[in-house]
């Protein structure tokens, strides 16, 4: 368990730390939450829960807040930059609080 949904804002990052993975936590809407690394693969920085997010057609998106790179929130897989990309992990929704499953 990662923390209640309910304390997660839509569009809003926020930031867990489970078994030594920081994890940016991203509520897009009350039923769609996507959990992926806080490390911004371009500079290393641990900033990606404070991104921008947004979309690229129907790809719901997170920007660096950095340099601006998107990355698939579904995926994890860079937009602007198919060589870089962020971890991504299932989550889910259980009885009002988020799952993260890790590697």
């Amino acid at each position: 368990m990662a923390c209640p949904a309910a304390e997660l804002e839509p569009l809003w990052g926020e930031t867990v730390l489970l078994d030594g993975h920081q994890i940016a936590l991203i509520k897009v809407s009350d039923d769609e939450l996507y959990a992926v690394g806080n490390q911004d693969p371009h500079t290393g920085a641990f900033v990606m829960a404070r991104g921008i997010v947004g979309s690229r057609g129907d790809a719901p998106t997170l920007a660096s807040p950095l340099h601006k790179e998107v990355y698939d929130l579904r995926t994890g897989a860079g937009l602007s930059h198919p060589g870089l990309s962020i971890d991504s992990y299932p989550s889910r929704i259980v009885d009002g609080m988020v799952e993260i499953e890790l590697p």
